[in-house]
């Protein structure tokens, strides 16, 4: 009996070893025909042969991007950005490479005539939103990242549903994990209404987590096709200082009108495609828009679908091709190095860079891990500042003084390649004053190297244990 248990035992030990082998070796050519990333590529080969069956499940469940050959077929390009040789209208001559460069990368026209309007949090930026869907007649598109059932939020859906009742054509896109996982009270409130809702990349499947990272954080009002708004701004009240909420966001979004307005509704009809399976076309959602007096603008769309980054490759461009200034602000500031090393050099040719950060954001591990990703800043020159409370959500950069970036993407890895983002690149020097005047009004104190050196010993293993997780924060 004994025997036989003993060879019960090493057939199953001898089983167990072949379907590992099988499982390694099958993951690692995945993952060598699949991932770009060396570093990823090279930590998830070896889980899958420390531990192949455990690691195996982990690849299938977080390591593989299933909406790539979807999305990407859902994208049309509308252009290579301009006729070779021939300068931009309305695009110095130092900002025309930079120009040329992004539509490239985003395969996107500049377009002339844009009217934008910026709004500082969401005492300033709802009620305009709130307005413009009241004042709808034929169509409203609206995607968030975040959208509760709150105060605030059930103005929004009050809207939403009373437009739906006169006539209007409405669609709400609300992120599967950021508007609530398990239970997305704002969603089923629309759908109780009426109004015609969808979930990006929802599901409450364990096995479904592979879709964890990949989120839609774009924010986008459309109405009638003719005006947009766009930013940084979820939907709730903690984005409305006036009601005094107990974690309240500071947040920085704006009104987009001219004829980049047809691209928003590009953006927001593929994504809406993607989960609906319904297109968003005609009239109703792209009329024709009659060009006005305004800068040039584009917008700037990415996420793990594209093959390239686009939002974080128009982000090196901007760095590579400044040639006096770069000001940026961001909530969160886990960038790779890459783009560490392009502020580096551009600070080391003799740009002045500057960066502003909050104290405290509200994710601990992201501040202990910036403390410890920005030392080699600091010693090339950039000039770090530290926003003082409510937390600062606001995320922008300028150039020179004239070319502006606005919109969802914080400058982290999982802005740049995890999620859907959405951007906008203005060349405007009025909007480049306003956007830098509200930086420098967010300044508290500069963070200087004596103050990282100023932490204990334990605090800095700490913060670069913290670092090492920097591709997952």
């Amino acid at each position: 009996m004994n025997d036989i248990w003993r060879d019960l035992l090493h057939a199953r030990a001898n089983m167990t070893l072949a379907i590992g082998l099988v499982l390694a070796i099958g993951v690692t050519i995945h993952i060598l025909l699949n991932k770009r990333e060396v570093a990823s590529a090279v930590g998830w080969i070896g889980l899958v042969w420390f531990a192949p069956i455990l690691g195996a499940f982990a690849y299938l469940v977080f390591g593989i991007n299933r909406v790539k050959r979807r999305a990407r077929l859902l994208r049309p390009q509308d252009g290579s950005g301009g006729q070779p040789g021939r300068p931009f209208a309305g695009v110095g001559d130092d900002l025309d490479p930079l120009a040329r460069g992004i539509g490239r990368i985003t395969a996107r026209r500049l377009l002339a005539g844009t009217v934008v309007t910026a709004y500082q949090n969401g005492d300033e930026a709802y009620p305009p939103m709130l307005a413009a869907i009241a004042a709808a007649s034929v169509s409203v598109g609206l995607s968030s990242y975040i959208f509760r059932n709150d105060i605030w939020g059930g103005r929004f859906i009050e809207a939403l549903t009373e437009a739906k009742a006169r006539g209007v054509a409405v669609r709400v896109l609300i992120d599967g994990f950021g508007g609530g996982w398990l239970l997305s009270r704002a969603y089923r409130r629309l759908l109780r209404n009426g109004v015609t809702a969808a979930r990006f990349m929802h599901s409450s499947l364990p096995w479904r987590m592979p879709f964890l990272n990949l989120r839609s954080h774009k924010k986008i009002l459309l109405v009638d096709g003719v005006v947009g708004f766009t930013g940084g701004m979820n939907i709730a009240d903690e984005n409305v200082m006036a009601t005094h909420p107990k974690q309240p966001v500071q947040d920085l979004h704006f009104r987009i009108e001219g004829p980049v307005v047809a691209q928003l509704a590009e953006a927001f009809a593929q994504d809406w495609a993607s989960v609906s399976n319904e297109d968003l076309d005609g009239d109703a959602w792209s009329p024709e828009i009659v060009p006005q007096e305004g800068p040039p603008a584009r917008v700037i769309d990415s996420g793990p679908d594209e093959d390239i980054e686009k939002v974080e490759f128009a982000v090196l461009q901007a760095v590579a091709c400044a040639r006096t200034s770069i000001a940026v602000m961001t909530p969160y500031f886990l960038p790779d190095e890459r783009l560490v090393t392009a502020l580096a050099l551009a600070a080391m040719r003799g740009v002045g860079v500057d960066l502003v950060i909050p104290e405290k954001s509200n994710h601990r591990l992201v501040d202990w891990a910036t403390r410890a990703n920005i030392g080699p800043l600091l010693s090339d020159g950039l000039r770090i500042w530290r926003s003082p409370p409510p937390f600062h959500h606001s995320k922008m950069m300028v150039v020179d003084d004239e070319w502006c970036l606005i919109g969802s993407t914080n400058w982290d890895i999982r802005s740049f390649r995890l999620n859907f983002e959405l951007c906008m690149e203005v060349y405007d020097g009025k909007l480049a004053t306003t956007l830098m005047t509200l930086m420098r009004r967010a300044r508290n104190s500069e963070l200087t190297q004596a103050d990282l050196d100023a932490r204990a010993l334990p605090v800095r293993i700490r913060d670069a244990g913290a670092r090492l997780m920097l591709p997952y924060l």
